[in-house]
């Protein structure tokens, strides 16, 4: 019989603890630079169910989150006229880092260190359950996405390139 995997809290476990919310939990190898399309691969996920926590900033450099499906990329353009900015852009590692107090690669939308405007692709919405990361590299949370409105107050909008 497999022992299963003893995983150290996270703030985003613990925030998600806090607030009981159903998830599981799903550790992989982590890969730098392998991404959501890594991740899913490795546990048999569809990579459109695996949703990426991305730290961007707006003109003023003012922090925010998208939360966009791990095999899409974001229109910054789109979400910039979205959310009444000029541009969008994504924040470099370091700065990213700073914001959200999670490792890039390991970012969870939960559990921030800095709170932040949170941005959804409105798609996402209508899946069942999502895989999103749980606060450190190679370590997923499945859950259901209404749990990013409910309780981030994450706004929905479309903002996925098309294919």
């Amino acid at each position: 019989m497999a022992k299963k995997e003893h995983i150290s809290e996270t703030p985003a476990t613990q925030w998600l603890k806090a607030r009981q919310v159903a998830f599981t939990e799903h550790p992989y190898e982590y890969l730098a630079h392998g991404g959501a399309q890594h991740s899913a691969e490795v546990l048999g996920f569809d990579p459109f169910t695996v949703v990426k926590t991305l730290v961007m900033q707006d003109q003023d450099a003012r922090p925010l989150l998208v939360l966009m499906h791990g095999n899409r990329k974001v229109s910054t353009k789109n979400l910039a006229r979205q959310i009444g900015d000029k541009s969008v852009e994504p924040c470099k590692p370091e700065v990213a880092n700073r914001h959200s107090g999670y490792l890039v690669g390991g970012t969870s939308p939960f559990g921030t260190r800095k709170t932040m405007p949170v941005y959804i692709e409105e798609s996402i919405l209508a899946l069942p359950e999502i895989a999103i990361n749980g606060g450190r590299r190679g370590y997923l949370v499945r859950l259901d996405p209404q749990v990013c409105v409910t309780l981030l107050g994450a706004s929905p909008v479309p903002c996925a390139l098309a294919e």
